[in-house]
């Protein structure tokens, strides 16, 4: 099944290329309708124009109120006609009405294995950095359905990585962000294949 896609973003956008590349190399049957950066400078926006996707910068602090945020936004969704909302590396809070209206129908990548260093302030290098600090011996990358927490909603997909020693955060952040390509790339396909069911806190992927 093809997918109308709104793809959120903050930064650089090599999440949001993964899945590009994965449109573009027949991989996923869908379609990014519209990228939506929080960041005006973010290098994502320039990504999807290259690719000829439309690309806007919209954020919340250029509006009077959260209300007149959360309807501009939804009116950009329905105007394009989105199927899933996809977080890829965006580090701003999806209003709740956007979360209620598309519920289990906005997924997140998230660059740990959660529970583990996600929540407030756990974003770019420092979740890296706060992994090496605890010790732990494996971190990974989660893709999940958002809700109306921070990083708290039904897993869909993790994939771990064992940490060497001596690495540093910045070649870690390296690894995990292949992982993350890869397992949000799977996570749109298997929601174009109807193969998600959730029950739950518990995502089941039928085979």
């Amino acid at each position: 099944m093809s997918l109308n896609i709104a793809v959120m973003i903050s930064g650089s956008g090599s999440n949001l290329q993964s899945i590009i590349d994965a449109i573009e190399k027949n991989i996923l049957k869908s379609e990014i309708k519209i990228v939506i950066s929080n960041m005006e400078k973010a290098y994502g926006l320039v990504r999807a124009k290259k690719h000829g996707i439309d690309a806007v910068y919209l954020s919340k602090k250029d509006y009077s109120s959260l209300k007149e945020y959360e309807k501009e936004l939804l009116e950009v969704f329905k105007n394009k006609k989105i199927d899933l909302i996809v977080l890829a590396g965006y580090l701003g809070i999806v209003p709740e009405e956007i979360i209620k209206y598309y519920k289990n129908k906005i997924v997140n990548i998230h660059p740990s294995l959660i529970p583990s260093f996600c929540g407030k302030g756990f974003y770019g290098i420092n979740v890296h950095e706060k992994v090496l600090e605890y010790g732990v011996k494996v971190t990974g990358a989660t893709t999940h359905f958002v809700d109306e927490g921070v990083d708290t909603g039904p897993i869909i997909i993790q994939e771990p990585l064992k940490i060497e020693e001596e690495i540093t955060a910045e070649e870690l952040q390296k690894r995990v962000l292949d992982i993350e390509h890869k397992i949000l790339v799977e996570t749109i396909r298997l929601i174009e294949d109807k193969r998600l069911e959730i029950n739950g806190r518990k995502v089941l992927i039928r085979r």
